[in-house]
Order: C-alpha cells, then sequence, then structure tokens
C-alpha cells in the first residue's frame, strides 16, 4: 500500500508539472487527471494521456506491474462492424506509457469464449495478421490528421507494421524497430509493445502533442472496434483514418544526445549459373560488401546513404498472364526505396475511393491507368535483369507543413548488356493546406535514357489532394516530360472526384495521357487516350432482426470511355455487379462488363498467335466465392466467359488462396487457366503457384514459391529464410532456379542461384 501511495503521489506531481508546462495547442477535451487516462466530450472527442515511468517496463506479456493496479486504463471501444456505433462486446483495456527511450502500449483483451478465437499467423507480416485477433495502434506523431506510424499484433506473436500516409495510402513493408511480447491468459490474452523514439519521426519539442488510434478485432466474431469512431464501412482500415484518431498529451521525447547515426553493413556470398547470358555463367562463386548509413538531421528530417546496393534478400516476384497490349505492373520490394515511400506519392496514386466492410478495394477503381511518374523499379532493373547499383542518397522528412523527399542514385554500367551507367534524381515537395489537403510538386531526371547514352530525361508535375468533410476527396495533377527524340503531345493531367461512405460510393474522373508521355523513372500502363470514367455503389446493411447473416449487400456500376488524341473511340465499357458481404466474412460477387476495344496495332497475345489491328466487342460474365482469411482454407474461386477479340475466352481460376495447417505452416496455392478460342488460333495459358511458409518464431520463417507460366514456357522456384537474429538485423539464404518447359521432357535449367547476406545493425 505504501508502495502504491508513493507511485500516486509521484504520479499527481508529474500530472501538476505538466498542466502548468504550456502544452501544443490540441483538439479535443481537457487532458485528465492521473489515475484517469481518458476524457471525453459531447462531440464525441477523446483526450489520451501518456504515463511517465520512472524505470522501464520489462516487455515480457505479463501485466505485473505496478501502472495496471494504480492506473484507470483506456477502455470503452466503439465499434465499427458489425454494428456501427454500438459498444464493443469484448472488453478491452489499453495503457499508453513512456520512458526516455521507449513509448509503450500494453493491452489485456477479454475473451467471452477464448476457445473460439482465430489465431493461425505467427509470421511478421504475414497477411493474415489482421484476420486473427488482433490488436493494433496509431501513431499520428506529427498530429497533423493525415500520416502515421501502424503497429497491430495477435495472441502469438504475429505482427504487422507500415507507414500511412495522406490518410489512406499504406505502406506494408516499412519495417521499423521494435519489441514486442504476448501471453495468454485466463479469459483472453495480454500484450505490450515498446517503439523506440529512435524509430519514430516527429515534431521538434520535448513536449509533445501526438494523435492516437486503438483497434481491435474479436475475429472469432467478426467483430471490429476502435478508441474512436471511424466512418462506417472502414473496416480494418479504419485505423489509417488519421483524422479520426484520439488526442495524445503527456508524451516527453528525448533530448537528442550522442551523434543519431544508425549503420547497417551487410556482406554476400553467392554462386550462380545462368546459361542465358553472353558469355555463359556456371558456377560462379561470388563475394561483396556494402553499407547502409542513416543519420537523423533533425527530429523530423533523415538522411539515408547507401554504398553497393544489394537486393538479395528480395523475394521473386509472382508471375502474372497477359492477355493485353498493355504493360503490366510489379510492386516494388527493396527495403531502401519502401521507407517514407508514400512522401513520393503523387497526384492520389494509391487511394482507393472505394472499400468493403473489410477494407478490400472493390468495384472497378480505374487508378491502373493513371501514369506513376516515380516508379522505383526503374532504378537498379531493367527488363527484368538486376543493374547494379554503385550508390545512392536519400532525404526525407518534414519541416513544419512541408513534407520534402529527394533521391540521387548511380547505377553501374553493365558489360554484359551494353548498358551504360545512369543517374537518377527525384525532387518532392508536398505542403499541407486546410485540415487534410495537400499541393505539392515533384521533379524527375534520368542520364543516358533509352533513346541513346548521354542523352537526360526530365519530369516535372505539379499537384494536389483535398479533403472535405469525412468522406468527400479530390485528386488532380498535371504532368509533363521532356524525352530526347520525342516532341509535343507530352503532357498528362488528372481530375478526380471521389465521394466514399458507408451506404453510398462514388467516382468521376477525367484523365489524359499524350502520346510522348514518357517518364523515364515512371510507369505508364497506357498512353495516347483521353479517358472518361463515373463510377457508383449503393451497400445497404439489413436490419439484424430479418437477415442475420448478412452484414451488407452491394450494387455496383461504372462507365468507361476512352478516345486517344485523334479523338477515336479505343475503348468503351459499362460494367454492373451485385455482391452480398456475409458476417462470416465470405463475399459472393455476380457482375458483367459489355464494352468495346479498339487495337490500333497487331500486337502478338501467345506463341504463334496475333491479334489484328480493328474494332472487337468485349463481354464478360464474372461470378466469384471468396472465403474469409480467418478460415483454415480461404482465397477466391472465380470463372469467366464471354467474347474475346473476335472469339471467346472461357478463365477459371483461385486467387488469394491460403491453407493453415497450424501456426507454423501454412501454404498459399493459386491457378489460373484460360482457354481462348480465336478466327486465328487457339490456345490455353496456364499458371500454377504455390508459396508455403513455415514460420519457426515471428522473427524467422522459411518461405518458397514454385511457378509455372505456360505462357512464357517457364518453371521457377525460389526458397528464403530469413531470420531476424535481432531487432534490425538479419540474416538471409535465398535459392533461386528457372527452367525452360519448351524442349518437352524435364524442364531444362537457364539459371540457378544460393546467395547468402548477413547484415548488422549498429545504434549510436
Amino acid at each position: 500500500m505504501r508502495r502504491t501511495a508513493l507511485l500516486l503521489t509521484a504520479l499527481g506531481l508529474a500530472t501538476t508539472a505538466l498542466a502548468q508546462e504550456a502544452l501544443p495547442s490540441f483538439v479535443g477535451p481537457p487532458p485528465p487527471q492521473l489515475p484517469a487516462t481518458v476524457s471525453r466530450d459531447a462531440e464525441g472527442r477523446v483526450t489520451v494521456r501518456a504515463v511517465r515511468l520512472t524505470a522501464p517496463l520489462k516487455v515480457d506479456g505479463t501485466l505485473d506491474e505496478e501502472i495496471y493496479r494504480t492506473i484507470t486504463p483506456i477502455s470503452d471501444f466503439v465499434q465499427t462492424e458489425p454494428r456501427p456505433g454500438a459498444a464493443a462486446t469484448e472488453k478491452t483495456e489499453a495503457w499508453i506509457s513512456f520512458d526516455d527511450r521507449n513509448v509503450y502500449v500494453s493491452v489485456r483483451a477479454s475473451e467471452s469464449q477464448p476457445e473460439k478465437m482465430i489465431v493461425n499467423e505467427m509470421r511478421r507480416d504475414g497477411g493474415s495478421v489482421v484476420q486473427n485477433e488482433n490488436f493494433g495502434f496509431a501513431l499520428d506523431t506529427f498530429y497533423d490528421h493525415r500520416n502515421s506510424f501502424l503497429f497491430s499484433f495477435n495472441p502469438i506473436g504475429g505482427r504487422q507494421d507500415g507507414q500511412n500516409s495522406n490518410e489512406g495510402q499504406f505502406n506494408i513493408d516499412w519495417n521499423g524497430i521494435w519489441t514486442l511480447s504476448v501471453h495468454r491468459v485466463e479469459g483472453g490474452w495480454t500484450g505490450e509493445a515498446a517503439v523506440p523514439f529512435k524509430s519514430l519521426r516527429y515534431r521538434p519539442g520535448r513536449g509533445q502533442v501526438w494523435g492516437i488510434q486503438l483497434r481491435r478485432i474479436s475475429r472469432w466474431k467478426n467483430e471490429l472496434s476502435f478508441l474512436t469512431p471511424v466512418p462506417n464501412g472502414s473496416g480494418v482500415t479504419g485505423l489509417t483514418r488519421t483524422s479520426a484518431s484520439a488526442t495524445l498529451v503527456g508524451i516527453e521525447v528525448p533530448a537528442r544526445s550522442g551523434v543519431p547515426l544508425e549503420l547497417k553493413p551487410y556482406v554476400t556470398s553467392s554462386v550462380t549459373t545462368d546459361r542465358t547470358s553472353t558469355p555463359a555463367v556456371r558456377n560462379a562463386v561470388g563475394k561483396d560488401f556494402g553499407l547502409d548509413a542513416k543519420y537523423s538531421l533533425t527530429q523530423n528530417l533523415t538522411a539515408d546513404f547507401t554504398y553497393n546496393t544489394d537486393f538479395a534478400q528480395v523475394e521473386a516476384d509472382e508471375q502474372q498472364v497477359n492477355l493485353s497490349r498493355f504493360s503490366l505492373f510489379f510492386p516494388e520490394k527493396r527495403d531502401f526505396f519502401l521507407e517514407n515511400q508514400g512522401v513520393f506519392n503523387f497526384g492520389g496514386a494509391g487511394s482507393s475511393a472505394n472499400t468493403n466492410a473489410n477494407g478490400n478495394g472493390i468495384g472497378t477503381n480505374s487508378g491502373g491507368d493513371m501514369p506513376i511518374l516515380f516508379y522505383s523499379r526503374r532504378i537498379g532493373l531493367d527488363q527484368g535483369r538486376q543493374v547494379p547499383i554503385q550508390m545512392g542518397g536519400r532525404l526525407t522528412g518534414r519541416e513544419g507543413p512541408f513534407s520534402i523527399g529527394v533521391i540521387d542514385v548511380q547505377s553501374d554500367e553493365v558489360e554484359a548488356t551494353r548498358l551504360p551507367g545512369a543517374n537518377f534524381a527525384v525532387a518532392r515537395l508536398k505542403r499541407d493546406i486546410l485540415r487534410r489537403s495537400a499541393v505539392g510538386a515533384v521533379m524527375t531526371r534520368r542520364s543516358n535514357t533509352v533513346n541513346g547514352p548521354g542523352g537526360e530525361a526530365d519530369t516535372f508535375g505539379v499537384d494536389g489532394t483535398f479533403s472535405f468533410f469525412q468522406n468527400l476527396g479530390f485528386n488532380t495533377y498535371w504532368a509533363r516530360t521532356k524525352t530526347p527524340g520525342l516532341h509535343g503531345d507530352d503532357t498528362s493531367y488528372r481530375a478526380q472526384m471521389n465521394y466514399n461512405a458507408d451506404r453510398y460510393g462514388a467516382q468521376l474522373e477525367r484523365l489524359t495521357v499524350g502520346d510522348n508521355f514518357l517518364p523515364a523513372v515512371g510507369f505508364v500502363r497506357r498512353d495516347n487516350m483521353r479517358k472518361d470514367y463515373a463510377f457508383f455503389r449503393f451497400n445497404p446493411r439489413p436490419a439484424r432482426t430479418h437477415m442475420r447473416a448478412v452484414r451488407r449487400f452491394g450494387y455496383e456500376g461504372s462507365l468507361t470511355y476512352i478516345e486517344n488524341s485523334a479523338g477515336h473511340k479505343e475503348s468503351r465499357a459499362a460494367y454492373g455487379e451485385f455482391n452480398v458481404d456475409f458476417m462470416s466474412s465470405e463475399r459472393i460477387e455476380i457482375s458483367h462488363s459489355d464494352g468495346y476495344e479498339f487495337v490500333p496495332a497487331a500486337f502478338a497475345i501467345s506463341r504463334g498467335v496475333t491479334i489484328p489491328a480493328g474494332g472487337y466487342d468485349v463481354d464478360t460474365f464474372r461470378a466469384q466465392l471468396t472465403v474469409g482469411q480467418q478460415r483454415k482454407a480461404s482465397g477466391s474461386w472465380f470463372v469467366e466467359r464471354g467474347p474475346f477479340y473476335g472469339g471467346h475466352r472461357t478463365a477459371v481460376g483461385y486467387s488469394g488462396a491460403r491453407v493453415k495447417l497450424n501456426p507454423h505452416l501454412a501454404f498459399e496455392p493459386g491457378f489460373s487457366v484460360n482457354r481462348v478460342r480465336l478466327p486465328l488460333g487457339d490456345f490455353t495459358t496456364t499458371l500454377l503457384s504455390t508459396r508455403g511458409t513455415y514460420t519457426i518464431a515471428p522473427q524467422a520463417f522459411i518461405s518458397s514459391l514454385v511457378q509455372y507460366n505456360s505462357s512464357n514456357a517457364t518453371l521457377s522456384a525460389n526458397i528464403r529464410l530469413r531470420w531476424e537474429y535481432q531487432p534490425g538485423s538479419e540474416l538471409f539464404v535465398v535459392y533461386s532456379e528457372g527452367r525452360d518447359t519448351l524442349g518437352g521432357g524435364t524442364p531444362e535449367l537457364q539459371s540457378r542461384a544460393l546467395v547468402i547476406k548477413i547484415n548488422r545493425l549498429f545504434r549510436f
């Protein structure tokens, strides 16, 4: 009792001192006085107080420290699914505390029927972490109501983290340095997370005001609840709705001391065979080393440097079947380009106007045709082959209302392909305006373009993203490129309106891309077009007394019209869909698309089959059944059929699949078969893939990806061990192999490699 009294006295003195200190301005009710940690007002706004600790927490997942007995926890979460606005049916208690090194977030998650908890994903950043029982938190460290760091975890230590930009552009590939421990207890589970201040970026000044959101997922009953109400229908993505967050006061960041520097050297060893190169390589032994460095110029501005960059640890791309005349898009997976990736988002790229209750995009969102002015895969990759990167630097962060991003990378010459070295430069500046809007500009330059050594290709663009009320947004940009040998018709612009509410959603867009618009450090799927697009959806929720099994219905429709710069029609499509989201997280979709496609020049769609120039009717019927990821076997089964370039196409497939045998072992099978019958020839494409993952512990796993693609007659395998032997330090062992299946019999070896890489993080 005496110890408790002394602790409360100390906390009271600390509270008085904080009350006397002028807090930065914030929106919300007055801060609570300890031992209370939450205050609410009549408008639904919430203010949370963080508790300063006199000694670090022991992060062991067992809530046995004094703070858990003497400080009133944060509680009273509000549902967003399945009953928006209702009180959560399972009790959640949380504490926010800190010392001179870490911010701690602790949780006690009660369960009325713990034997029903769904817990089967242990791997870090595993796609099913949020399909388990789950607790998550978001820290808006700049209190700008737009951006945040996100963290979530389940009762067996599976965890995710990421960066949220522009309130919804989520980069899950950011891996922050933080520690976690969880513990199963009678009637539920507990967890403690420690996030070092060094892993976060925030405004200058010792006294801070942040935004905070807490999320609880009780997956066995498909209930999602939050500390503060989020827009209905947000689902799991409600954690990214930063403008709906509570206010966190009382945080005091440590004074800068020592050298704010991180060093991460690496060494690699490899054995490589490549029979497709000239000259052929057979069992070539290699070794290399390099270094990444991070220096914090200020609390919110960071410089990154890399020397002799190596991407051996990157997992293989998932192959795709291309039955169109347009380029395929593959996402970036290399760590150097992923951190603070959201700073370089341009014109609203990456945002979606319409999501379902689980946060998945629905409808025919037209974002795939929008050019990407900075596509980092242009750096260090050429036609699927790696190009060595000599060195590079990057500056990212914030300064007041400005977001800043600068990249400069120098690639090396490749003698085998006679590709000269090139310099890639990117500069991005964005200024926050109003409450949740921003305007900005971007510039890119590449030397030694594909049009000839010595030529420089430039891109310049200005953009604006505007958010009003809770669900209304506008995205716009104008951009121009300058490419050696190409003149005129080199601009692109976009004007888009999004309305995204629970019951209704709408999108209008005008997009133009010039015939000579060619961002040399970007990606353009389709040029020489003027596109008009309209989308509408209606999602009624049935009364619980009538249809308890159905969460909501969906009625969707869209119109797309595309013409070229001469005013000739190239594409027209009318799309309609009916879908049902069930309380069990299953989903049924039935859709029909009726359209027209003009092919200006003949193109090869398969070996020996060419589509002639001309106009074609495109009419597709599609049915799909999606089984929720919390099931032992999940994924989407689909079938498609309809007219196709003068013939017919029938497709069947299974995608997004996951078969969980236990928390350690899971498989992700998938296939798609396209049977095409055309006047000039018939063909069938088959894509088979299987990914297997064995999770030894949350910090160590082995994954394999085996793929067969009949369209390019390849059989490939990739096996990867990743072990984070201490936070931020990793060991990778990667084996990859590619074979040609055209010869018949045993597929012929084309390439093979075994790479071992180890790095070590040093924080000063």
